[in-house]
């Protein structure tokens, strides 16, 4: 059997305002490619495939379309909620979904309710797939014990009850059988975005690896955004993101994973890289070298940060010669030290409200005469009132 897994699709996502619809819209349809060519039996969408819990029509649009062109050639599509899905959405899908073939689970179910989905693939091979969805900790942790309970009991329950539910939905796995299980959530050792920092360092609540029986060929992870194997019982592997979603994600390797798989064996992986959606890059150095730099850094957007002092009209300097400037800051090097801080402080004291806001603008880069001239006005009558009040 050969299928494809992929998750975090955060389809929606906006990016400092951008809209990325034309780029998730580019990797999905790379996704449906790559299932053609490969002509997959299944496709596995480990969670997360909204970016917001009330996705607008454009976003719910895509995606169901997308699920269906996955469906095509009779390919089995398996969707479960993620932490950014709203589940009972995703049940509302359900029964339109299942009627066209895409199995989608929102909440967990028994295993005769969905928590397990069966089918004979083209070779008669037999598949058990476990789906675990998000488990929110508000479900796995009863308020009164949030209440008396410390953090680390409570994500020891966490990890004990998300282990139950996997028992529960893996309990019929068999030798001659293939066994997956699908699952969206935090792992211990896992990595956050193209760093090293661990994910259990930022999400409060995790389960073990130990959850999945060694019975299991694959073990299909969302949540994580970087492409990653995990050690454990069986192959336990995040897919990570088809795009980056955001500047700490820029040197991660979009795409999806190949699986290929047969009763009694540990699965083959191939890892899967996505073109379709444009780079991330934080990018350095003083105006000059920014503007002769500019065609290196294509269609890419870009956090600049730039190496020199701060000055009125500095961030709109920069956004004509890099128009795809997301965000510009000051180099550490280049900002004011606390000492400076300290005599400029003890400098406004003495300056008037003008001469407060002329200066904030300046160091900001948002010099406008417009906005200058409106607070000038706003001052002006707020002063006058005042005054004839007195």
């Amino acid at each position: 059997m050969k299928f494809l897994h992929t998750a975090d699709w955060h389809v929606g996502k906006v990016l400092r305002g951008r809209s990325r619809a034309e780029e998730h819209a580019a990797v999905l349809r790379e996704l449906v490619e790559l299932a053609r060519a490969e002509d997959v039996d299944a496709v596995i969408v480990a969670g997360d495939v909204f970016d917001t819990a009330a996705p607008t029509p454009p976003s719910q649009a895509l995606v169901m379309q997308t699920l269906l062109a996955l469906r095509e050639d009779g390919r089995r599509v398996v969707v479960l909620a993620g932490n950014h899905d709203d589940p009972r959405l995703l049940d509302v899908y359900r029964p339109v979904l299942g009627a066209l073939g895409v199995h989608v689970v929102g909440r967990f179910r028994r295993p005769a309710d969905g928590g397990v989905v069966s089918w004979t693939t083209r070779a008669g091979e037999e598949v058990r797939l476990a789906v675990l969805p998000f488990l929110s900790h508000r479900y796995a942790v009863r308020a009164v014990e949030a209440l008396s309970d410390t953090p680390d009991q409570h994500n020891r329950r966490y990890a004990d009850r998300f282990a139950q539910l996997a028992r529960a939905l893996t309990a019929g796995f068999g030798d001659d059988t293939i066994n997956l299980v699908a699952a969206h959530g935090t792992l211990p050792g896992g990595r956050l975005g193209g760093g090293e920092r661990e994910a259990q360092t930022i999400f409060s609540y995790y389960f073990e690896a130990t959850a999945f029986p060694p019975t299991a060929q694959y073990a299909a992870l969302g949540h994580l955004h970087r492409r990653q194997q995990i050690p454990g019982p069986c192959p336990i592997w995040y897919s990570g993101a088809p795009i980056a979603v955001d500047f700490g994600e820029e040197q991660n390797t979009p795409g999806a994973l190949l699986v290929e798989v047969e009763p009694g064996r540990p699965a083959r992986v191939r890892e899967v890289v996505f073109r379709g959606a444009r780079r991330l890059r934080t990018v350095r150095g003083s105006v000059e070298e920014l503007a002769a730099r500019a065609e290196e850094f294509g269609d890419a957007w870009l956090r600049v940060v730039v190496a020199e002092k701060p000055r009125a009209g500095l961030a709109d300097r920069v956004r004509q010669v890099l128009p795809n400037a997301l965000t510009v800051d000051i180099d550490q090097e280049f900002r004011p030290t606390p000492a400076a801080r300290r005599a400029d402080a003890a400098g406004r004291a003495a300056r008037t409200p003008r001469d407060l806001f002329r200066d904030y603008l300046a160091r900001t880069g948002r010099h406008d005469e417009r906005v200058v001239a409106l607070f000038d006005r706003l001052y002006d009558e707020i002063t006058e009132a005042g005054g004839e009040g007195d």
